[in-house]
């Protein structure tokens, strides 16, 4: 049964309610427990255990845990086994440090994730409505979340529509229903019988939950809450949307499944070739040996994987979310700041969000002169001027009395000094219009030594007459009829037209008059006629209602537009530079879609297909796809148009950015790979569905948002690239002692590695993890969006950067194993030879991080041009001197301190592979390194 298809007395009785008693209390109880809260339910956000449970079980930490286990079992062998005390306490501090390392990891990007989850909770509003409802008999103000079905409510101008209603009698109600339909202007409401196949933005006896009343008052019953209104069932929609994945999570799960495999190789290789050797030469493989070699195999494992990726990753990340918020931005998901940089697409809606859902008077014509009117919004500040030089100009009071003073809204200030809307959008404009005039209608309705108007009779507007009039007493004598309506019903009952301060017959200026209405359409405005008629006393106060809307004297017409956001057009226009294309989705009319889209610059021809809904609806997913990627204007569309249209640009390998501030936008923003929603006007449903939230609700937040996004890519890019050249570094660095030094050295045998599983943790976490993150708050290498978006089909690592990780990491780690066999060679302790090779490592890659900036080479950065990485350098590198010197981490890594000719030389002859390879890419332009 649908309640607009069905009569109020049916609908009642099946509803078990009465009109003029409501529900019992009783009653109103047990159907809410029955049936719920009239609320919306939302997907509930994972609790910050269960984030950090999930970090835990990352697969880049699976090789830690695997590292924890060798380790315990080496521990285990030397305590029980091998009998030597020293070497399992040794180890035991190895895997403790290895699980801090994975708690740090995981606490960091959980408490990240759990942070952004918090400011999104601090934005949304809490507030709990009241609604007026019938009751035992009586009129009660009740928590709108107590609504059920069968009640009773009434709700007049400002108030929310809390449930979907049913009208059973309304007065001049309009109700603003742009959050479902994306129509601006407000909808009239009746109580008649509609057909079973009247479509929801047709239904006018039906209110629906969210909407807001803009006018008149209605009482109604209420006949769907919470998650079965149509509300609602959006909401139900968007939680059935799966959630994508962005570019950087695929990215980075790709790289992380090739390393652990890589490192899961190399790990087995060494330990295999060690073991191999030992046989070789012994004739026999002992538990003993096995577990000689293990550390080695350990420190390979660690050093084979980027550890501090996920940390640093999530930092750099945060700090491209912060940079974000400063421009006005809320990023929800951390992963989703990075997918603006990819962005090819941008599939906005109109009304609120390239246009500022105000409507409001741009033209209007009078007395045979057209005008242009200033100003924003509803601020009443602005100036009506003439569209073209004038001998003289003509007067316009009469259209401007006659549209203010036959109008019910108003405009008011609210408490932050801003003035907000009340009554039905169109005549507000008109109020605003006479406010820039210096006409206030309550001024004019009290004035005291002017002409004393009276306002008699007021015959509200009706969709079937398509006009408003009010009944006028001017002065002790005189009396006015004032009307305002659609131009072609008001010119069929006209008799003159005002032009040039005379009223000349219909015959001979409608001409005139008709071309104005159709420049007007062509502008994309709404039009208004406003008229007037001299009544007599008796006519005045006792003529009918078809009696008195005859015979007007037409003064005027209003053209009346939702403006364009100021700011759009430029930010429009450096999209496209950027080779981002921006298609407009609206529910309005095609010839307002493609005309707006034309002046915000998103087509460049008048003449351009607009494609709509009802075209959409009986397309194929085959015929939408092959239609969709030129189409720049949708016109008309529901909510799952929408969504197929997200869908089918994807299927072009597109990434898409959808903005909406409605609840009809929602379901289509948790499909786009970044959903972007309106701060201030935006529902709640609707940030729910969002990635990214614009606190201004300004259209170039997006823009600056999407420079945000590349260049936080970029620098992802180059912390990776600096992340796996020390990976390299310290990989190859071990495997060439394992393969090349077959026989002792000085106090190093041959299964000694050059590097303790403690020292390449340090280096990962500390010396190369600290830069690498300030890495994240460069500025772009050069103008970030004259480029195209990235190709997410591409590998991060593509572009040469494999073969400058591998070129550049193969002399890193040739230069820690050479520092390594020199002091095995010079007769150093295990422990010596194992700390300059450590320092030779930190000092490689500090120096290299300046390179790692650049996609070109060092030479073309300024090196004091990143305060963070200047601090981050020097902490590091102090810090790593200083566990050389400190008896507790000589102890703990295995350390020990060195002579200060050795600390310079290892301080400063690890800059020579970096500036060697930076010079001779520089010199001749040698792409690979």
């Amino acid at each position: 049964m649908q309640a607009f298809s069905s009569h109020r007395k049916e609908l009642l009785n099946d509803l078990k309610t009465s009109r003029y008693e409501g529900l019992s209390s009783q009653e109103a109880e047990n159907r809410l427990l029955a049936n719920g809260f009239n609320s919306i339910e939302s997907d509930a956000p994972d609790p910050i255990w269960k984030i950090f449970l999930h970090a835990l079980s990352e697969p880049i930490m699976i090789i830690l845990w695997f590292a924890i286990a060798l380790t315990i079992s080496n521990s285990l062998f030397e305590f029980f086994v091998a009998e030597n005390a020293k070497h399992g306490l040794e180890a035991i501090y190895e895997a403790l440090v290895i699980l801090i390392v994975i708690f740090i990891n995981a606490g960091l990007t959980s408490w990240q994730s759990y942070m952004a989850q918090k400011s999104l909770n601090a934005l949304q509003k809490m507030s709990h409505r009241q609604i007026k409802v019938l009751r035992d008999g009586d009129w009660q103000k009740i928590d709108a979340k107590q609504l059920v079905t069968g009640d009773i409510v009434e709700v007049r101008m400002g108030d929310f529509v809390e449930a979907d209603l049913r009208w059973l009698s309304t007065s001049e109600l309009q109700v603003d229903e742009s959050h479902l339909t994306g129509e601006s202007q407000a909808v009239l409401k009746d109580n008649k019988l509609l057909p079973a196949n009247t479509e929801l933005g047709d239904r006018s006896n039906m209110g629906y939950s969210a909407s807001v009343v803009v006018n008149g008052s209605g009482i109604g019953v209420v006949t769907a809450t919470g998650m079965e209104t149509e509300l609602g069932k959006i909401a139900g929609l968007i939680q059935n949307t799966a959630v994508k994945q962005t570019p950087i999570e695929i990215t980075i799960n790709q790289l992380t499944r090739r390393l652990m495999i890589l490192a899961a190789a190399v790990v087995i290789l060494a330990l295999a070739y060690n073991l191999i050797k030992e046989f070789v030469s012994t004739g026999q493989l002992t538990i003993a040996d096995l577990f000689e070699n293990v550390s080695g195999a350990i420190a390979l494992a660690v050093g084979a994987i980027p550890d501090a990726l996920p940390v640093v990753l999530s930092i750099v990340l945060t700090v491209g979310a912060r940079q974000l918020a400063a421009n006005n931005g809320l990023i929800k998901s951390l992963n989703s700041v990075e997918t603006l940089g990819a962005t090819t697409f941008i599939a906005s809606d109109k009304t609120g969000t390239l246009t500022k859902n105000e409507m409001t008077v741009t033209r209007f014509y009078a007395n045979g002169v057209n005008y242009e009117v200033d100003g924003n919004g509803y601020e009443p500040v602005g100036e009506i001027l003439p569209s073209s030089e004038m001998g003289e100009n003509y007067d316009y009071q009469k259209f401007l009395l006659s549209a203010v003073l036959n109008n019910e809204a108003a405009i008011q200030k609210n408490s932050v000094g801003n003035y907000v809307p009340l009554g039905n959008p169109t005549d507000v404009s008109l109020v605003v219009l006479a406010r820039k005039a210096g006409l206030i209608r309550e001024t004019l309705l009290n004035q005291t030594d002017g002409i004393d108007y009276d306002i008699l009779r007021i015959l509200p507007f009706e969709s079937q007459r398509k006009m408003m009039s009010t009944v006028l007493k001017c002065g002790p004598s005189s009396y006015k009829l004032l009307t305002k309506g659609a131009p072609d019903v008001i010119l069929n009952k006209a008799a003159s037209i005002q032009i040039h301060g005379q009223f000349q017959s219909v015959d001979s200026a409608r001409p005139m008059f008709d071309q104005q209405i159709l420049d007007f359409a062509h502008d994309a405005l709404r039009t208004i006629a406003v008229a007037e008629r001299d009544l007599t006393e008796e006519e005045a106060l006792h003529a009918s209602q078809e009696e008195l809307e005859n015979d007007f004297k037409v003064l005027g017409l209003a053209g009346i537009i939702d403006p364009p956001r100021p700011e759009v057009r430029q930010s429009i226009k450096t999209l496209h530079e950027a080779s981002i294309q921006v298609i407009m989705i609206t529910g309005d009319h095609a010839a307002t879609a493609r005309e707006i889209a034309y002046r915000l610059g998103i087509v460049s021809d008048r003449d351009v297909r607009v494609v709509t809904g009802s075209e959409i609806e009986g397309m194929s997913d085959k015929q939408l796809f092959d239609l969709v990627k030129p189409i720049r204007v949708y016109a008309r569309v529901a909510p799952a148009h929408k969504q197929r249209i997200v869908k089918a640009l994807q299927q072009h390998h597109e990434i898409i950015a959808m903005t909406g501030d409605g609840v009809n936008d929602a379901a289509a923003l948790r499909a786009a790979n970044i959903g972007i929603a309106m701060g201030i006007n935006g529902t709640e449903v609707t940030k729910d569905s969002a990635d990214l939230i614009l606190l201004d609700d300004k259209f170039t937040t997006i823009q600056k948002s999407v420079a945000a996004g590349r260049t936080i890519f970029a620098n992802i890019q180059n912390f990776i690239r600096q992340e796996l050249t020390t990976n390299v570094a310290e990989v190859l660095s071990l495997l060439f002692t394992t393969f090349l030094i077959t026989a002792p050295i000085g106090h190093i045998s041959e299964v000694t590695p050059t590097l303790t599983t403690l020292m390449v943790l340090w280096v990962n976490m500390i010396s190369d993890s600290l830069p690498s993150f300030s890495l994240g708050y460069d500025e772009p290498e050069h103008e970030i969006m004259a480029e195209k978006p990235r190709d997410t089909a591409k590998s991060i690592l593509s572009d040469h950067m494999w073969t400058r990780v591998l070129i550049r990491g193969f002399f890193m780690g040739l230069q820690v194993f050479l520092a390594f066999l020199w002091a095995a060679s010079a007769g150093y302790q295990i422990a010596e030879a194992q700390t300059i090779a450590f320092l030779t490592l930190v000092f490689g890659q500090l120096w290299h991080v300046f390179d790692a900036r650049s996609s070109r080479s060092l030479f073309h950065r300024n090196p004091f041009s990143n305060p963070y990485l200047l601090a981050a350098v020097l902490f590091a590198a102090i810090a790593s001197l200083t566990v050389t010197m400190l008896p507790f981490f000589n102890t703990l890594m295995g350390t020990r301190p060195l002579t200060w000719p050795i600390y310079l030389a290892v301080i400063f002859l690890p800059a020579i592979p970096t500036l060697v390879l930076s010079g001779m890419k520089e010199f001749w332009e040698i792409k690979i390194w």
